[in-house]
């Protein structure tokens, strides 16, 4: 006999008694006759834990631009975010603390470049009707013409002339007719 089948046959014997060794019993069918145990009753599934207050989506801000599409003209108006450029008496000549605000105005306007304003010139009371229509419509040019230098383009401004008709304050003397010496702005279209 040949040396690999002398070998071969001790390896085989080892196999099948390992084999052997390990051998499951046999499986026992239930006998139909056999009680089953009652089956514990099924137990509903247990419902999803509830979400954390963190990943609930929190009711997000509204956008300024949201807020602002919201808004009608006249909440706009009486938020006054545009402020009045003031003259002095008889002039139509910018003053310094008039350019500080337009520019503040130009601001805005560039941020809202869909909205459209009128800029009303008012007097005060002093001088004839006449005479304050032609002033007012020179101060509300001037202010216009402040604006689109500093980019505001002139399709978005119109301008009128009020005169002394429509003051602000009714009072007479200096400290009410300084009020109504302006290029007041009205936000007309958003």
């Amino acid at each position: 006999m040949s040396l690999s089948k002398r070998l071969a046959l001790p390896v085989f014997v080892l196999a099948v008694a390992g084999a052997a060794c390990h051998a499951r019993p046999p499986a026992i069918a239930p006998s139909r006759t056999m009680a089953r145990a009652p089956a514990a009753p099924a137990r509903p599934p247990a419902p999803p834990p509830a979400p954390a207050a963190a990943a609930r989506p929190a009711a997000t801000p509204l956008s300024d631009a949201e807020l602002f599409r919201r808004k009608s003209l006249d909440e706009l108006n009486a938020e006054h975010p545009l402020t009045d450029a003031f003259f002095d008496y008889n002039q139509n000549i910018l003053r310094d603390d008039a350019r500080r605000v337009l520019q503040q105005d130009a601001q805005w306007l560039a941020k809202w470049p869909q909205t459209r304003v009128r800029i009303d010139g008012h007097c005060d009371e002093r001088g004839t009707a006449e005479y304050n229509l032609a002033l007012g419509e020179r101060r509300a040019d001037v202010v216009k013409e402040y604006l689109t230098s500093l980019g505001v383009t002139p399709d978005r401004i119109l301008t009128r002339s009020l005169g002394k008709e429509a003051p602000f304050c009714q009072d007479s003397g200096e400290s009410c007719w300084s009020q109504n010496r302006r290029g007041h702005l009205v936000i007309t279209d958003k």
